[in-house]
């Protein structure tokens, strides 16, 4: 596992949208089994309160549940992951719509970006 942490932002949330994007995009499916706290952190190089943090907070949300004596596991509710993954987006799009606002474009011009920008990767074969 690699993360390149920012300055801006606590490790323990950035563990955690890092394992969320990992979940949402499939690469750790439903059920499966997380690192533990002492691989994940050293894995990453840092100090394994942080990771246990990072644990703490996921099962807070739902989104890992620990079974007693095997370890921490990705949630099966699929309604939570649907719920990450929407979150996730809303926050994607929040920020975006933020920093077009302060480069000074309008609601319709913000649209009309976005809906020209989708048409050049849809001629291009990009969509999914």
């Amino acid at each position: 596992m690699m993360i390149e942490f920012e300055n801006n932002l606590p490790i323990y949330v950035q563990i955690m949208s890092y394992l969320k994007k990992q979940i949402i995009v499939g690469k750790l499916q439903p059920g499966d089994k997380i690192p533990s706290v002492r691989e994940l952190a050293s894995d990453l190089q840092i100090n394994p309160n942080t990771v246990q943090r990072t644990f703490s907070e996921l099962e807070r949300e739902g989104i890992v549940e620990t079974r007693r004596g095997l370890g921490r596991y990705v949630t099966s509710e699929e309604s939570i992951i649907m719920e990450i993954k929407k979150e996730m987006a809303g926050e994607l799009i929040n920020h975006f719509i933020q920093e077009m606002r302060e480069l000074g474009f309008a609601s319709n011009e913000i649209i009309s970006i976005v809906s020209d920008a989708m048409e050049r990767t849809e001629e291009r074969g990009e969509q999914q």
